[in-house]
C-alpha cells in the first residue's frame, strides 16, 4: 500500500516521538525511583557548621565589691577565610569581580569581593590593607575566625542584626572582652589575659573561638575558676554559604566571681605613696587574718594594653624597660638588712636567751675580720629592746652565737623563711637563709662559719627575703604570736558550681607554742616601740602624730646593676596596742631605711587612719609608673596636711617647699651618706 510522503513523516516523527517519550521515562524511573539516592547525594546539600564560642570570663572584686577586672560587651565582625574563599570561587556572578578574573590571593578576595558588600552595610573598615590577613589565611584557613573589625557601636551592630547579614563566612556577634577600669592599679595582683592559642583548638569544630588564658597574676593562678562554661552553637548553611538557621545552640555561661582581700582605696594609696621613688614595694597586712590589704610594686604596666593585644612596640618599651615593670618585687627577694634583726629576737626567745645583754664597743670580731656597727664608737650595754631600738649590729651578731647557728636557722625556718609563703601568686621567691639546706646546696663547699651566721643576724651576706615575708613575721608581733599565711583571696562564687573558698585565717606557727612566752614577746614590740618613738630609736619619720606605733628600720648593704648601693627599708604595725595593719616598705637606692623607707610608711598609715576617721580616700584610674635608678638620699613630707599635698597636682618646681609637696632628695652617685644604723 503507497503512503503519502507527508504521512510517512508524521509516521517516523510519532515513533521518534514515543521512542524518545519512552527513553525519557526509563531515565526518570531511574533517576526517581531505582536511582534516587545515589542522585540526591551528588546534588548540592546544606551543611552543618559547629561553632564553638567562649565563656565570659568571671569578674573580680575588691574586699568591699569594687569591680577590678570586668569584660565588656564587644561587637565585631568576624570572617571565616575558608567559606569565603569558596563563595567567592563558586560565584559566576563578576559583579565583584575585576574583568572577571578569578583570583587566589585572599586579600583581592575580600577587597574586591567581600568589602564592597559589607560597605553596604555600613560594615567595612577604612585601611585599604588589613594586616595579617594573609598569614590567618595560610595558618588556620577557616577553622580559626578572623576579627575583620571589633569596633562595632551598638547602632551599628544593631543595624546589621535587623538587616540579617547573611554572607558567605560573615559573622556578627558579640564577645564579652576584659577590661581593667583602673588601669595599671593593682596590675601586678590582677596579672594579665592573652589571647588562646592553635594548640588550645581540640577536634571536632570548623569555627573556634577560645578563651582568654590569664597569664600572671591572679588571672594565672585562678584560671581555672575564672573561665567560663563554652558555648556551642550549629549552624545550617547552604551550599552558598548562606546562613539557613540554627538547630543547636548551647549558650554559654560565666565563671566564678573572684574576691580579693584587696582594699582598692588603700591600694591606690599605697601605690600613689610609692611613686615618690623608683622602684620599690609595699605589703599591707591585717595583722588578725593575715589578709593582704594593698601589695603594691613599683614601675608597673597597664593590664588592658594586652586587650585584645599587646601592640609590638608597647610591649617593646616594657621589655626594654630596666627597671622591670612586670616584676611584682612584693613577692621577690631583697637583701633584709636590719629587718632580720626582728625574726633573730624571735629565735632568741624560742631558745630561752630574751635576757642576752651586751657591751657594744662598736664593733665585733671574728678572728682576724672586724664587722663594724653602724655607730661606730658603739651603743655600750643593750638589752633586746634597746637593742632593737637603736639597731645595734655586734649585739644581735653576738646573739647568733648564744642562740647556735644550728637553732637560729631552725628557727628561721619555722618562721618561714628560706620557704615561699603560698600566696596565690605567680612567680614567688622563697628567700635564702645561710645555713639551711638550700643554701648548703647552692654552695657546695662552703660552710656555716660564725661570722656568716653572725652577718644573717644583720640581713648581710647571702641573706634574702621578700617584703609579704617581712610583713608576715612582723604580723606575729603584732598580734603577739600567731604567723598566718598571707592571703589574697577573700571568696570564690560560681553561677553554677556554687564554689566558695573558706573564709578564715589559716594559722602556720604559733609562737607561744614554740618556746616563746608573751613576756618576751612584749620585749620585742616594746623595742619597736622605742624604735619608733623614743630618741636613739632609728624609725622616727615613721611614727604618727596621734596614734603610737611599732617599728623597725633597715639599710641593707647590696650591688645593684654594678653600683654599690644600699636597699632602705621599714615595717611597722599600728596602734601599738591593738593593732590593725601591718606595713612592709623595701626601697632600692634609698640610703637610709629611716629618712627614705620610714616617710613612706608614715604616709601609708596616715592614709589608712585618716579613712577610719572619715576621710574619703580618691580611687582613680592610673597610667603605668615608669620607675627610674635615681639614689635617694631622703624624702621630707610635710607636717601639716600630707594627705592632701600627697593626691594634689604636681607642684611646679621653682614653687616647691617642704610644705607644698613631698620633696626627694637625690644625693650625688659618688656621694657617700651615713646610714641610720
Amino acid at each position: 500500500m503507497h503512503i503519502p510522503r507527508h504521512r510517512h513523516r508524521i509516521l517516523l516523527l510519532t515513533i521518534f516521538v514515543l521512542a524518545g517519550t519512552g527513553v525519557l521515562l526509563s531515565r526518570l524511573h531511574d533517576y526517581q525511583i531505582t536511582n534516587r539516592e545515589s542522585y540526591i547525594d551528588k546534588l548540592p546539600q546544606p551543611y552543618e557548621v559547629t561553632v564553638r564560642e567562649p565563656g565570659v570570663r568571671g569578674i573580680i572584686l575588691d574586699r568591699s565589691g569594687k569591680t577590678l577586672a570586668s569584660n565588656k560587651r564587644n561587637y565585631e565582625v568576624s570572617l571565616n577565610l575558608q567559606e569565603i574563599y569558596k563563595a567567592y570561587i563558586d560565584d559566576k556572578n563578576t559583579l565583584y569581580i575585576d574583568k572577571g578574573e578569578k583570583f587566589r590571593d585572599i586579600n583581592k578576595i575580600i577587597n574586591i569581593y567581600l568589602r564592597p558588600r559589607l560597605e553596604q552595610f555600613d560594615l567595612d573598615r577604612p585601611e585599604e590593607n588589613i594586616p595579617g590577613l594573609s598569614a590567618h589565611y595560610n595558618t588556620h584557613r577557616g577553622l580559626i575566625p578572623f576579627i575583620f573589625r571589633n569596633d562595632l557601636s551598638y547602632d551599628e551592630f544593631a543595624s546589621a542584626a535587623e538587616h540579617n547579614v547573611s554572607l558567605p563566612g560573615v559573622y556578627i556577634g558579640v564577645r564579652p572582652q576584659r577590661q581593667y577600669p583602673y588601669g595599671s592599679l593593682a596590675s601586678h595582683i590582677l596579672g594579665y589575659v592573652s589571647q588562646w592559642e592553635k594548640a588550645d583548638i581540640p577536634d571536632g569544630f570548623k569555627h573556634y573561638i577560645g578563651d582568654a588564658k590569664g597569664i600572671d597574676g591572679i588571672e594565672k593562678t585562678m584560671d581555672d575558676f575564672l573561665k567560663g562554661t563554652e558555648g556551642i552553637q550549629t549552624i545550617l548553611k547552604n551550599n552558598k554559604g548562606k546562613t539557613l538557621g540554627v538547630t543547636d545552640n548551647k549558650r554559654s555561661g560565666s565563671g566564678a566571681e573572684v574576691t580579693l582581700t584587696l582594699d582598692a582605696e588603700l591600694q591606690y594609696l599605697t601605690e600613689t605613696v610609692l611613686r615618690h621613688v623608683g622602684r620599690a614595694s609595699a605589703v599591707v597586712l591585717d595583722p588578725n587574718t593575715g589578709e593582704i590589704l594593698a601589695m603594691a610594686s613599683t614601675p608597673d604596666y597597664n593590664p588592658n594594653d594586652y586587650i585584645p593585644k599587646i601592640h609590638p612596640d608597647v610591649l617593646k618599651a616594657y621589655i626594654q624597660n630596666k627597671a622591670q615593670p612586670f616584676n611584682n618585687a612584693a613577692i621577690r627577694n631583697f637583701t633584709p638588712g636590719s629587718t632580720f634583726k626582728l625574726p633573730t629576737a624571735i629565735a632568741a626567745c624560742m631558745h630561752g636567751k630574751a635576757t642576752f645583754s651586751h657591751n657594744c664597743i662598736g664593733y665585733i670580731k671574728y678572728g682576724k675580720l672586724k664587722c663594724r656597727c653602724w655607730k661606730t664608737w658603739g651603743h655600750g650595754d643593750l638589752a633586746l629592746s634597746e637593742a632593737i631600738q637603736r639597731s645595734c649590729n655586734p649585739f644581735f651578731m653576738q646573739l647568733a652565737s648564744v642562740i647556735g647557728a644550728d637553732n637560729l636557722v631552725e628557727a628561721f625556718g619555722k618562721l618561714g623563711f628560706g620557704k615561699r609563703t603560698g600566696v596565690r601568686l605567680p612567680g614567688e621567691s622563697s628567700g635564702i637563709v645561710p645555713g639551711s639546706r638550700a643554701w648548703m646546696r647552692s654552695n657546695r663547699g662552703n660552710r656555716l662559719t660564725p661570722a656568716i651566721s653572725g652577718m644573717t643576724t644583720i640581713g648581710q651576706a647571702d641573706s634574702e627575703c621578700s617584703p609579704l615575708q617581712m610583713a608576715s613575721l612582723v604580723a606575729s608581733i603584732a598580734n603577739r604570736g600567731h604567723l598566718y599565711t598571707p592571703r589574697i583571696i577573700k571568696s570564690v562564687k560560681h553561677p553554677l558550681k556554687n564554689i566558695a573558698f573558706p573564709n578564715r585565717p589559716h594559722l602556720k606557727l604559733n609562737l607561744l607554742r614554740e618556746g616563746v612566752n608573751i613576756e618576751d614577746l612584749e620585749k620585742i614590740r616594746h623595742g619597736m616601740w622605742l624604735a619608733a618613738n623614743k630618741t636613739g630609736g632609728t624609725a622616727g619619720r615613721a611614727a604618727l602624730a596621734d596614734i603610737e606605733i611599732g617599728a623597725k628600720t633597715g639599710t641593707a648593704q647590696t650591688s645593684d646593676a654594678g653600683l654599690k648601693t644600699n636597699v632602705s627599708w621599714t615595717v611597722a604595725f599600728a596602734p601599738y596596742d591593738s593593732p590593725l595593719y601591718v606595713v612592709a616598705v623595701a626601697v632600692r637606692r634609698g640610703t637610709s631605711g629611716g629618712k627614705v623607707a620610714g616617710p613612706l610608711v608614715n604616709l601609708i598609715l596616715q592614709g589608712a587612719f585618716a579613712r577610719k576617721n572619715g576621710l574619703k580616700l580618691p580611687l582613680k584610674k592610673m597610667v603605668p609608673a615608669i620607675g627610674n635608678f635615681d639614689i635617694i638620699d631622703e624624702i621630707k613630707i610635710p607636717k601639716k596636711n600630707a594627705l592632701d599635698v600627697l593626691f594634689a597636682p604636681p607642684v611646679k618646681e621653682e614653687e616647691r617647699t617642704e610644705e607644698n609637696s613631698i620633696i626627694v632628695v637625690n644625693p650625688e652617685p659618688e656621694e657617700e651618706t651615713p646610714t641610720d644604723e
